[in-house]
């Protein structure tokens, strides 16, 4: 089907409102509109290019760690929670009690989309592993009254109070099944050409649409962008992450989505996706070029200063690349030692600035990564 003659589907009168029943998606796609080469070239460059860190970083793990925090943090910001990344890297323990939900929620993300990643080593990118996924988003926290790994069996809504002034009403719940079976036969349908940044443009705003989750429908579509990558192998590793770039065009990012069920213009929604991967893609690069460069100063130059400890240096370093924000606690437990041994080694990497006090107390004192940490704070 040309993107130019696709009918995103048709409202249907339910009592008292009218939902909107989306047109299948399984389908052979072309286009005529140049742009769209010249969008889906680029971004296949530019993600090939942040690909390469995953293949000769070292380490690659340690770092994509804190990626997958920043992901999390974002993406449940868009839909409300109020945890930053700073606050993401603390324990429980850590968080004030009227701030442990939203906390949970990170966590809980970040736990989905590392069972994820890891599910494809034995299962494909489908529907079993998007509910598995979704019942580990809704463990424990807000939504989990609203069928976790299930889905719904009632109608939901975007915007609004109620359903009487929604701004968006997805298709009835007796649709679901048979949408989300089409859905994952059009990411996995070797018989069509289509390519895979086109179809996971599609495949997000189709799964936006079906909506078919009663909570965390946002979240995890956007966790579907990276397992899609990875599982056509786009991407060795889990280095690229949208919900930044929606996060900052949020707006739009809603408009391009909901032009698609009013216009029919599917064409806007792909190109505003192209644009997307480039400019993360991008973002990326600079973030492990940075990266590289200051595990080269730190390794290379500041740490050889250490002597003896440079094992025990190094071991805590790695671990500080995962986890930026840490207590003498953390390195008893990193480097297997006791509190003074542990106390010492962090007044040495206090002395080297690379980790900086930040508590201002005399106990329970806290210490950041901080040049490390900006590289992911401040990547907005």
């Amino acid at each position: 089907m040309d993107l130019r003659d696709f009918k995103a589907g048709r409202y249907i009168q339910q009592y008292q409102y009218k939902s909107f029943s989306p047109a299948k998606v399984n389908l052979e796609w072309t286009w005529s509109d140049p742009k769209i080469n010249t969008l889906l070239a680029e971004a296949n460059k530019k993600l090939g290019e942040l690909n390469a860190f995953s293949l000769y970083v070292p380490d690659i793990n340690f770092f994509i760690a804190m990626h997958v925090i920043k992901e999390a943090t974002t993406s449940s910001k868009i839909e409300g929670t109020k945890t930053g990344v700073d606050e993401a890297l603390l324990s429980v323990e850590e968080i004030a009690p009227e701030k442990r939900d939203d906390w949970q929620e990170v966590q809980n993300y970040i736990q989905a989309l590392n069972y994820s990643i890891e599910k494809l080593n034995d299962i494909p990118l489908s529907t079993r592993l998007l509910k598995d996924a979704h019942k580990i988003l809704l463990d424990g926290v807000r939504g989990e009254s609203k069928m976790p790994g299930e889905y719904r069996t009632s109608q939901n809504w975007i915007g609004g109070a109620s359903l009487k002034d929604a701004v968006f009403i997805p298709p009835q719940h007796t649709e679901v099944s048979e949408l989300m079976g089409d859905l994952e036969n059009f990411m996995h349908n070797d018989k069509i050409d289509v390519p895979h940044l086109i179809r996971i443009a599609i495949s997000h705003y189709q799964f936006e649409t079906i909506h078919p989750f009663l909570d965390g429908n946002g979240r995890l579509g956007r966790l579907m962008i990276t397992l899609y990558l990875v599982s056509t192998r786009l991407l060795d590793k889990p280095t690229l992450y949208l919900s930044d770039f929606f996060e900052r065009k949020r707006a739009l990012y809603y408009d391009n989505l909901t032009f698609v069920r009013t216009s029919n213009n599917l064409i806007q929604w792909i190109k505003f996706f192209l644009v997307a991967v480039i400019e993360t893609s991008d973002k990326g690069i600079e973030s492990f070029r940075a990266i590289l460069k200051l595990k080269e100063n730190i390794e290379g130059v500041k740490l050889l200063s250490l002597g003896k400890r440079l094992n025990n240096a190094k071991k805590l370093i790695n671990f500080l690349y995962k986890k930026p924000l840490i207590n003498v606690k953390d390195v008893e437990n990193v480097l297997n030692v006791t509190t003074k041994p542990a106390n010492a080694i962090i007044q040495e990497f206090v002395k080297l600035e690379i980790l900086k006090e930040v508590t201002g107390y005399k106990r329970n004192r806290l210490f950041l990564f901080e040049e490390y940490y900006k590289l992911f704070a401040n990547n907005g």
